[in-house]
């Protein structure tokens, strides 16, 4: 009996191995796959280290096959060495050790672009235009602008030389500055636009975004009769998902979903709630978003249209719907993966991109029209996923003349501000300065001996009429004419400068404007002439265009092109 029972009971443990074995099958295998992965890897990479014909840099060899591996995932999951790791934390918190002051490549030398009112660039007169020529006595020639921005930064208090040679300057400037611990405000700017009507620019989602946003409404509705608010989230490539929930909660009760993330690792699933008081959940709220308008801006965006508390207006937004969690690693490193997808209150992920599905040519294609799919936000109204947040309302987009394009890229408009602030020691105030006609022509003067070509499309169309025409042998029979059209059409540039004039003059008074009120004086003159901010003044004031965008039909997004990775 005792023999029988002892056979049992081997039986039922081999048994409930087999089965323990059956059910843990898909781990044991990945697992096997990933350890004869790892071997095969280990021992290449060894064998590649002693045998190469040449000296091999180990280091330099690992981080290119990571981040080839990676890059084979999405753009989003990054290996983060040690030596990163100051960049990847500022861009998390937005502070860091320095002078507090952009800088920009121009030919072979590195200029200052913004210096940041009240940090130690500019207080210490260091001004836009500025040429870095030595820093603690090493040339600056020949450098670019990151290996000088590594330079630049370091620890609060200690101290760096920066030698520039200013525009009209005859010597050389020298500048002892002080580094600082550099917080960028996720809140550049708060203001009125119009009366009534509250304007908050939010450039990122740092640590505290939610915090300053709150405390710019706060201050607002303290010191002016609100009618209406603005939340400016064009161009804001997004951050922190929490810090998201935050804004949105300013807005909307206590305990409303705001978004929710659901990835592989099902423990780690989680909605997000508003889990504060809200500031105010009456006032008209527009949001304004655009092709820049990413990730963690998406967030509020898509919540405030899911939540029916707000219209969003400008152009559609990236499509970002994915998440990603920071994992430690050996030495300090670490890598950023992608961990989950969001869904915003209506249950939609606005992702663009398949990642999970590449082409033959390693291209990524955009969510099939096939496959999206309606949804409905509180209201009733009908939105869509797998394209972004597609406004309420969509304003045209803004393209720039060539000519125009040419004199940025060629930092012409850069250089005639950096020259016009050397000759004017002040200007008025940013709302009302604009630059008179006499002005505009002395920039035109200034601009004779300058080189900008560039070419129109309509040139570009003859360019490729030609080349195609002599491959097909026609081009001989077509030369004359071809000849006379392109004489034509050639571009006048005096011509193109008067055509142009408002489009040119308008960038131009914000680059000089810029020269003396930074990076507000910049907001705050384009008031005057940015058509979202136009309409969205028009929606928050006129109730029955209000109506109209609100019950406009929603737009379903055909776009199904093929985006390559390196255009991302």
């Amino acid at each position: 009996m005792k023999k029988l029972f002892r056979k049992t009971r081997t039986r039922v443990a081999v048994i409930g191995i087999f089965l323990g074995s059956l059910a843990a099958y898909g781990f044991t295998d990945n697992y096997f796959e990933i350890s004869r992965n790892l071997d095969i890897f280990t021992t290449l990479f060894r064998e590649l280290n002693i045998y190469y014909v040449d000296e091999t840099r180990p280091g330099t060899l690992m981080k290119k096959g990571i981040d080839a591996m990676l890059e084979s995932l999405d753009p989003y999951t990054n290996y983060i060495p040690e030596s990163e790791i100051e960049d990847y934390r500022f861009m998390t918190t937005g502070q860091y050790g320095g002078i507090g002051a952009l800088i920009g490549q121009k030919d072979d030398h590195v200029v200052i672009t913004d210096p940041y009112e009240g940090y130690p660039a500019q207080k210490s007169d260091l001004r836009a235009g500025d040429i870095i020529i030595e820093i603690d006595g090493k040339s600056a020639e020949g450098k670019r602008y990151d290996e000088i921005s590594k330079i630049l930064k370091g620890q609060p208090n200690t101290r760096v030389n920066i030698t520039v040679r200013r525009h009209g300057e005859e010597d050389l400037l020298v500048k002892e500055i002080v580094r600082e611990e550099i917080k960028i405000d996720n809140v550049p700017f708060n203001g009125m636009i119009e009366d009534g009507i509250g304007y908050i620019k939010l450039t990122g989602f740092t640590d505290n975004a939610g915090k300053e946003v709150e405390d710019a409404l706060r201050k607002l509705k303290g010191e002016h009769d609100l009618k209406g608010l603005v939340l400016d989230l064009r161009s804001n490539p997004g951050g922190l998902l929490n810090e998201a929930v935050n804004i949105v909660n300013i807005f909307v009760t206590k305990g409303t979903n705001v978004v929710s993330t659901k990835g592989k690792v099902k423990e780690w699933d989680k909605q997000y709630r508003a889990l504060n008081n809200p500031v105010d959940t009456d006032i008209p709220l527009v949001i304004l978003v655009n092709r820049g308008s990413a990730s963690a801006s998406e967030i509020v965006s898509g919540s405030i249209q899911d939540l029916d508390r707000g219209l969003v207006i400008g152009k559609r937004t990236f499509g970002k719907g994915l998440v990603q969690t920071t994992r430690p690693l050996s030495y300090n490193a670490q890598l950023k993966v992608t961990t989950a997808k969001y869904y915003i209150p209506s249950g939609r992920c606005i992702q663009t991109l398949d990642y999970s599905h590449r082409n033959e040519d390693g291209s990524v294609g955009k969510v099939p029209d096939s496959l999206i799919s309606e949804f409905k936000t509180t209201a009733g109204r009908t939105v869509f996923d797998g394209g972004g947040i597609i406004p309420d309302y969509t304003t045209e987009k803004q393209v720039l003349s060539p000519i125009t394009q040419s004199l940025i890229s060629k930092y012409l408009l850069f250089d005639y501000a950096t020259a016009y602030r050397q000759q004017h020691a002040s200007i008025s105030d940013p709302r009302e300065f604009s630059l008179s006609d006499n002005e505009y022509n002395e920039f035109i003067q200034w601009l004779s001996d300058k080189e900008y070509d560039y070419t129109t499309k309509s040139e570009q169309s003859l360019n490729d009429l030609k080349k195609h025409a002599r491959k097909e042998k026609y081009f001989s029979g077509i030369e004359k004419e071809y000849e006379e059209l392109r004489s034509r059409m050639m571009h006048d540039k005096n011509h193109d400068l008067v055509t142009y004039k408002d489009e040119i003059s308008q960038l131009l008074q914000d680059e000089i404007i810029s020269r003396y009120y930074f990076q507000d004086g910049r907001i705050e003159s384009s008031f005057a002439y940015d058509p979202d901010i136009k309409k969205a003044i028009k929606a928050l004031l006129e109730k029955s265009v209000w109506d109209s965008i609100y019950n406009r039909p929603a737009v379903k997004n055909t776009e199904n092109d093929t985006v390559n990775e390196s255009g991302n």
